[in-house]
């Protein structure tokens, strides 16, 4: 076995399936020679050359617009946004064009487009490059969004995503670059992970932890405190927001009659709140105790590192709410 850690597992596939598929392009601001801002597409520039490896203007609106047209006519491109922030400057041609793409074409058209954006609180980077805008897309039908939390997870979500004919937007939390794992099989060999699956990751008759992304790494950490304490749990890392695999998360609260979800977002508008709607739709009679939603506040993401830790929500926080929830 070897390991990995989550930035090279996004570079050795990136380079797995464009050794496989000629028409995947990258496009991006400093993919090329500086390899990306956090070194994702590092060495891949002299692998396959400037006409695969783009490097593009500052302008995030022109990159996507550019890309969603070489999508529609052949290409694969993969464009990497360098902070989710910064998509809120190409929303119109992602939103109203790639998304609706085989709408407005009667499914005579596609649009293989990926966006990989990083996301996410933790580094101090402040209200306006930490930002995970992810509700804003769920929202808008015809986006496939990805949030692994594994390496593992990140190969065989972004091998779907390149080989799909929609568009994906793909989360990369920042917390997770430097994240390592001991991988069963080569890069090259892990299969793709469908979308709209979910991953049971613990098993437990006493609450449903649901949690995707950095929060699931959180999570992992409430688990090995509350497995102490006798509490056991049934955890879920959703992968994929959309789709979502709603079915698991019902049979889990139907099983266990509470539900902790950890969403690190704002909390009006939020994923948390699209779940637990769902969940309290398709299982409500099933619920002991309500729903408990752990997010950020509403407010935007502190820079400094003692005020930004204390806006997340943390494994501490995971722990105290499970207890509330099963008084124990």
């Amino acid at each position: 076995m070897t390991t990995r850690s989550f930035t090279e597992a996004i570079r050795e596939t990136l380079e797995a399936e464009m050794r496989r598929d000629r028409r995947i392009i990258l496009m991006g601001e400093d993919i090329g020679a500086y390899g990306g801002a956090f070194g994702a597409t590092r060495g891949l520039l002299d692998r396959f050359g400037p006409e695969r490896v783009i490097n593009t203007p500052i302008s995030e609106l022109s990159v996507v617009g550019a890309a969603t047209g070489a999508a529609m006519t052949g290409l694969r491109p993969v464009v990497e946004i360098m902070f989710m922030d910064f998509l809120t400057l190409a929303m119109d041609p992602l939103v109203n064009l790639a998304a609706k793409a085989r709408y407005l074409f009667g499914d005579q058209a596609r649009c293989p487009l990926v966006i990989r954006t990083a996301c996410g609180a933790g580094r101090g980077y402040g209200a306006t490059h930490s930002q995970t805008l992810t509700a804003w897309l769920l929202h808008v039908p015809g986006i496939r969004i990805a949030a692994p939390s594994t390496p593992t997870d990140a190969i065989g979500l972004l091998k779907t995503a390149l080989r799909g004919n929609d568009p994906v937007l793909f989360l990369e939390h920042k917390l997770l670059y430097g994240t390592r794992e001991e991988l069963t099989l080569p890069v090259a060999k892990i299969r793709p992970c469908p979308y709209g699956k979910a991953r049971v990751v613990t098993a437990g008759n006493d609450c449903t932890l649901v949690a995707w992304s950095w929060m699931l790494q959180e999570a992992l950490r409430a688990h090995a405190i509350l497995s102490q304490q006798g509490i056991r749990i049934d955890m879920i890392d959703l992968r994929t927001l959309a789709p979502m695999d709603v079915a698991t998360m019902v049979e889990s609260v139907r099983r266990t009659g509470r539900l902790v979800i950890a969403d690190e977002a704002c909390r009006s508008g939020s994923v948390s709140a699209e779940i637990a709607a769902r969940i309290f739709e398709q299982a409500h009679d099933y619920l002991d105790a309500p729903i408990c939603r752990l997010t950020a506040p509403d407010t935007p993401i502190p820079a400094a590192s003692n005020l930004e830790a204390g806006w997340m929500p943390s494994a501490a926080d995971m722990v105290r709410a499970v207890h509330t929830i099963t008084g124990r």
